[in-house]
């Protein structure tokens, strides 16, 4: 270690500290150990992490100036970080390194320690650049940050000896070494992380490409397999026909679950570009430092992690459609970098200077009230009048019921494949779904129909497998109509009947084709009556009591009430 051991007052020379002052000196340097591991716990970017490691130390250490520098394999500085870090400053702290004080840290792997750097060869001409004339002396502190006896770069530091501070440098080197050891550790794990990533994006990115590969036949387009043949569905798909041969931009309205993927995909399909590319990225699921990258790309360096150029979901889509889900969720800020490349149809990766021009197709999807978002200020109006070129509202299911069958009955088919059944959705079952709101549209009636022949016993699916067991609804959330939500079949099947209760009046054959089927329907729910009224007569019209003999919710007591049509006794 190159120490400058000259005697007197000065920050080497000082006289030996009385136990006191070590004392002190230790509880020192532990607090500024701990402020600097809450700093380096706290999830940042690298280089804003470093940035604030160096201003804890300048608040322990009475540093001037301080930068930490990390190497790259060729041993050359590939990140330098001072206090107060912006992108701006970047390329200033790089020609702030003493570059042969730090190749000296790097050769030995061991601190190098200046009293007055104005005397040492290792700062011969940064000296005169950094501090021009100044009288002032300045020691410099420099420590290797190693990783497994690999130094991956260094902290070094300078302050200014006024005469009258007492620094003491070998306590400082221990502190020092010890926060290039929390730092050392830090960098390693955000590599690891930048490698996985990285790995994640080129598996994704090779599945993708398999799936654009797939060949599309142009007289069976996929917008053709779109279920449904109500009058709703019908206008969406008459107007995307129509929509699809322009290069117009197209704004995909609807709630959650209605198939806005499939319908942009159709949009795709039935354009000139049906040849190009289709690629989707789902806005919602990513940061928006992440949602940067993946749609202008980045180039190698631009930030930790990027071992390689990457091109973005822009350039992927060139002569194709991008597809932006939840678009309604993206930042503000990433709201003006989305309007240039809209406006302009060009843009830069991530720490590139290079602007690239792509010929996309957007098509975008929300199901989000945009025009309230504007209103408050969450979403810019110019981007708003930018993707709502065309917009088509795609109907929720329970606007168009007469497609639920169809829909249910696709669904199973794609579980018996799957799955080599023979599975078949009897007629009282499609009515009872028919019957139902599905506030998740599509996609919950999906994963009704395939929880129910998950869990089926018999070929055919009745209503009694769509039917609640023991207070749980096995088949999702079975909405009984738009009056309310009343549980269809809320009493469990064990729960009856107790009673034998008088038979109920036959129903009119002529009203039901199936009269045994109707016949049975209707003893049901006259049983689940009678065993209802019984079971709240024995408990005192309580209905927690009730609940409980039934072995059932104080809640689910509730809707079977209103569904019987039962008033509440009171006493």
């Amino acid at each position: 270690m190159g120490v400058d051991e000259s005697a007197g007052d000065g920050p080497g020379g000082a006289a030996s500290p009385s136990l006191g002052a070590y004392a002190s000196r230790a509880e020192i340097a532990l607090h500024g150990v701990y402020e600097v591991s809450k700093v380096l716990a706290t999830p940042a970017r690298l280089e804003a992490t470093l940035s604030n490691v160096l201003g804890v130390l300048s608040s322990f250490m009475d540093m001037h100036h301080g930068i930490i520098a990390l190497l790259n394999a060729d041993g050359m500085a590939d990140v330098a970080v001072g206090c107060g870090w912006t992108e701006e400053t970047a390329k200033h702290n790089f020609k702030r390194i003493p570059e042969r004080a730090v190749g000296q840290i790097v050769t030995t792997k061991m601190p190098v320690v200046i009293e007055n750097i104005s005397k040492s060869p290792l700062f011969s001409g940064w000296w005169e650049a950094e501090w021009g004339h100044s009288a002032a002396m300045v020691s410099f502190i420099g420590v290797p940050i190693k990783v497994q006896d690999n130094v991956i770069g260094t902290i070094t530091l300078d302050r200014v000896w006024d005469r009258h501070a007492t620094f003491g440098m070998d306590q400082d080197v221990r502190f020092l070494v010890m926060i290039a050891n929390l730092v050392g550790q830090t960098v390693r794990l955000h590599d690891a992380v930048g490698r996985d990533r990285e790995r994640l994006m080129n598996e994704q990115r090779r599945l993708e490409k398999e799936l654009l590969q797939v060949v599309k036949t142009e007289h069976e387009p996929r917008s053709l397999t779109i279920i449904g043949e109500s009058e709703a569905i019908r206008t969406v798909i008459d107007k995307i026909r129509i929509v699809a041969r322009s290069h117009s931009t197209v704004l995909l309205r609807g709630e959650s679950g209605t198939g806005k993927e499939l319908f942009a995909r159709a949009t795709h399909d039935l354009s000139p570009r049906r040849d190009g590319p289709f690629v989707k990225v789902n806005c919602a699921a990513l940061p928006e430092t992440m949602l940067e990258s993946e749609l202008f790309g980045h180039e190698k360096g631009a930030f930790t992690g990027a071992l390689g150029q990457r091109k973005g979901r822009f350039e992927l889509a060139d002569e194709g459609t991008l597809f932006l889900d939840e678009i309604g969720e993206i930042s503000p800020a990433f709201q003006a970098k989305l309007l240039r490349v809209l406006q302009e149809g060009e843009f830069e990766r991530v720490g590139g200077m290079k602007t690239i021009k792509v010929n996309v197709r957007l098509v975008t999807a929300t199901n989000k009230n945009l025009e309230e978002a504007v209103a408050k200020g969450e979403f810019r109006a110019d981007l708003y009048y930018r993707i709502n070129v065309v917009s088509i509202l795609l109907p929720p299911l329970r606007s168009r019921p007469e497609d639920i069958g169809p829909l249910a009955r696709e669904f199973l088919r794609r579980f018996n494949d799957e799955h080599g059944t023979a599975l078949r959705l009897g007629g009282q079952a499609t009515r009872l779904l028919r019957e139902c709101g599905f506030p998740g549209n599509v996609r919950e009636l999906e994963n009704c129909i395939r929880r129910t022949a998950t869990l089926a016993k018999n070929q055919e699916l009745a209503i009694d497998d769509f039917a609640c067991r023991h207070g749980e609804c096995l088949s999702a959330t079975l909405w009984r109509g738009a009056a309310g939500p009343e549980l269809f079949n809320i009493l469990p099947l064990e729960a009856r009947p107790l009673p034998q209760p008088a038979p109920p009046a036959e129903p009119d054959p002529l009203a039901c084709p199936q009269a045994e089927t109707c016949r049975s329907l209707t003893n049901e729910a006259h049983l689940e009556r009678e065993q209802l009224v019984l079971a709240m007569e024995a408990t005192g019209w309580v209905q927690a009591k009730a609940a409980r003999l039934l072995k059932l919710t104080p809640r689910q007591i509730g809707y079977a009430l209103r569904k019987h049509n039962i008033p509440i006794k009171k006493f």
